[in-house]
C-alpha cells in the first residue's frame, strides 16, 4: 500500500510540475484571464504551495512560493509580462467575485 501512495504522490508531483511549467511558458495568459476562466491563477497556485509547505512543517514565504511558480521573482515577471486588465476583464472579475 505504501508503494501505491508513493506512486500517487510522484504522479501528482509530476502533474504539478507540468502545470507550473506550462504556466511559465504561457506568459501571454494573464492571471486575470485564469481567474475569470478557471477561478484560480498563478498567485493562487503559489499560495497553495506555501500552505502545503507550512502544513508539512517547512513554511516558506510568499515571495519564495511565487518564485517557485513564476520561475523568477514576481516583480520581475510583472515588469516583463503583466499588462493592464481591460475594463471587460476587470468587470468580469468583479462580477465573479460577488458570486463567491
Amino acid at each position: 500500500m505504501a508503494d501505491d501512495n508513493e506512486a500517487r504522490i510522484a504522479l501528482e508531483a509530476a502533474a504539478f510540475r507540468r502545470l507550473r511549467d506550462h504556466l511559465r511558458a504561457r506568459t501571454d495568459v494573464q492571471n486575470i484571464d485564469l481567474m475569470n476562466l478557471a477561478g484560480f491563477c498563478r498567485n493562487c497556485l503559489s499560495n497553495w504551495y506555501s500552505e502545503a509547505a507550512a502544513a508539512a512543517g517547512t513554511p516558506i514565504g510568499k515571495d519564495e512560493a511565487r518564485e517557485i511558480v513564476y520561475g523568477m521573482p514576481y516583480d520581475e515577471w510583472r515588469a516583463l509580462y503583466q499588462r493592464e486588465a481591460s475594463a471587460a476583464d476587470a468587470a468580469a472579475f468583479a462580477a465573479r467575485a460577488h458570486k463567491e
